[in-house]
């Protein structure tokens, strides 16, 4: 019997230090290790990502004529749109179409005018009519799909993230080893990450703060804070890293901060947290869904009030020994069980 054709696009991936970078390369590998035959999977991406996947699935390379008229129109039974920017339309594809949702982030800043989020939510609104499924990463995301697209309701599901587990070399040092102990946190540098917010955990301690992601103009406002509280010289701005530095920070750090006001999922938190790290989060947004139990969380950010929960967060973690249940809560993340979950959706789009 014929195998459906799936076709799954990729072509976020152009960024190795972005969100969509990550998700791309771990849903994908997945999907290949899982597919088993079910499907004759093909992948749509840069050409300058051609060397991901090691050449396990058959790919497509995007091109800038796709947005006029894609010529595997009529080649698939299924398209997966990986994301919600994604550059191939679903209106050029002839199939059943599944789009993932990372985020609705635009409409929680409001760093854009009224007008700006109406274009965007009506951008959205399209893409989501033209698609058979949509699949959020959080149940934070579901439930803004369908407060601005109840119509949706019917065609939402959530599918949590995996998360890759980082292995660290007991060999390997990063070109920056900040002074121990120290705390950690990585992202993109900008406002709604919070990371100026954490210069005020240094407060009557020793503790060093490594930052790492790509820099944006934020910077100045977060060494300002530094400067605030008596601590420039202990907190350290590496940029982007690898991800053997990214594995010897998680491992080495003391704990893991991300005051975030704006995530859709959230995957530092899981990497941390394979560690066996106590990580400190905001209580906004998904991160609930993802921390669970096991996370101390920032309910507002005053600075004594994140004090005191880091204060007492560090002393419950360490008297209460919950190294492992912060390893068992990552474990419920794989990239294995959102693999098999969203192959189910293909074949189950098929079925209707």
């Amino acid at each position: 019997m014929k195998k459906p054709n799936v076709l799954v696009t990729f072509d976020s991936m152009k960024d190795a230090n972005c969100g969509y970078f990550s998700f791309g390369k771990g849903l994908g590998d997945a999907l290949i290790q899982e597919n088993k035959g079910r499907f004759k999977l093909k992948f749509y991406l840069f050409k300058h990502t051609q060397y991901l996947f090691n050449g396990l699935v058959d790919l497509i390379y995007l091109s800038r004529l796709d947005r006029l008229f894609f010529k595997g129109k009529n080649d698939f039974e299924v398209v997966h749109l990986s994301d919600q920017t994604c550059r191939l339309r679903p209106g050029k594809v002839n199939a059943k179409k599944i789009m993932t949702v990372h985020d609705m982030n635009k409409v929680h800043l409001k760093f854009s005018k009224p007008h700006r989020i109406q274009v965007y939510l009506k951008k959205l609104g399209k893409l989501i009519a033209q698609c058979d499924k949509i699949v959020c990463i959080s149940r934070f995301v579901a439930n803004d799909v369908l407060h601005y697209f109840p119509e949706a309701n019917g065609k939402v599901s959530v599918i949590y993230n995996g998360a890759d587990k980082l292995v660290s070399d007991e060999k390997y040092i990063p070109n920056f080893v900040p002074p121990k102990p120290f705390l950690f946190t990585i992202g993109l540098l900008s406002v709604q990450k919070g990371f100026h917010l954490l210069p005020a955990l240094l407060k009557e301690n020793d503790f060093h703060l490594v930052i790492s992601g790509r820099e944006t103009p934020h910077k100045q406002r977060i060494l300002e804070e530094a400067e605030k509280y008596n601590c420039l010289d202990r907190v350290h701005i590496t940029g982007p890293i690898s991800d053997e530095d990214k594995a010897w920070y998680y491992k080495n750090c003391d704990a893991f901060l991300f005051p975030s006001v704006a995530e859709g999922f959230g995957l530092p938190v899981i990497e941390a947290m394979h560690f066996g790290k106590p990580v400190f989060l905001s209580k906004f947004t998904s991160l609930p869904e993802v921390g669970g139990d096991v996370a101390y969380y920032f309910d507002h950010f005053d600075p004594e009030h994140m004090q005191d929960v880091f204060k007492k967060g560090l002393i419950d973690f360490t008297q209460n020994n919950r190294y492992e249940e912060a390893i068992a809560q990552a474990e419920k993340f794989t990239w294995e069980s959102a693999a098999n979950q969203y192959l189910d959706l293909y074949q189950e789009v098929l079925n209707q």
